[in-house]
């Protein structure tokens, strides 16, 4: 008879449970949408009891909120990581690059974005001019200001003006070939450097090989 002590079934992490929840929530809200989705699916996907949901969420409303708040710090992290390779003085090229991000970010989840915040819209207006993405976009309107790049008046209103516009386009339906979305990335960069004054030829060069 074996000596060997019965090993003892490994609990995983609650962020880990929460995560797994999530992911199946998102992957049934996206084929059957928020209110065809039950609970008891969303925990059969995750692989857990039906009373697990609840020690992490009130209700598949509960769940929709935390997609929306990881969906916004995905595109951030994106973001952050495009302006930050670019050199520390070149504001047009952090601005291009935040512009690019944003959009991609996006259009790489287009079908959440769709659910979370256009098909099920949040309980408030608040996300269209305050939300960490604007914020992050006024900082470095004030600093590129400060830098001399441009010249804005009022970061927060260009901030909001500016994430609403390119919005608006990433919402609007495109083609779905890589050369529809290079073009539309294309548009959406030199648009947001020309409303900053840039020239648009500074625009154009953003898009050599060469400038990242």
């Amino acid at each position: 008879m074996s000596g060997n002590p019965v090993s003892k079934p490994r609990t995983k992490p609650a962020e880990e449970r929460r995560d797994e929840l999530m992911v199946s929530a998102e992957r049934l809200f996206l084929e059957k949408g928020l209110e065809q989705t039950t609970v008891e699916e969303i925990t059969t996907g995750a692989g857990v009891a039906k009373g697990t949901f609840y020690l992490h969420f009130s209700s598949k409303a509960d769940v929709l909120q935390a997609l929306r708040v990881r969906f916004v710090q995905g595109v951030l992290d994106g973001i952050v990581a495009a302006v930050e390779r670019r050199r520390q003085e070149d504001w047009r090229g952090k601005l291009a690059a935040w512009s690019r991000a944003c959009a991609t970010g996006y259009l790489d989840a287009a079908g959440l974005h769709h659910l979370a915040f256009v098909a099920t819209p949040p309980a408030t207006r608040e996300g269209l001019s305050r939300n960490i993405l604007i914020d992050h976009l006024s900082e470095l309107l004030a600093a590129g200001a400060g830098g001399n790049a441009w010249s804005v008046d009022d970061p927060g209103f260009t901030a909001v003006f500016l994430f609403n516009a390119l919005q608006g386009v990433v919402n609007q339906p495109t083609g779905e070939t890589p050369a529809d979305r290079a073009e539309l990335l294309h548009k959406i960069e030199a648009h947001v450097l020309r409303l900053l004054g840039l020239p648009f030829s500074e625009a154009i060069s953003a898009y050599s090989p060469t400038s990242f």
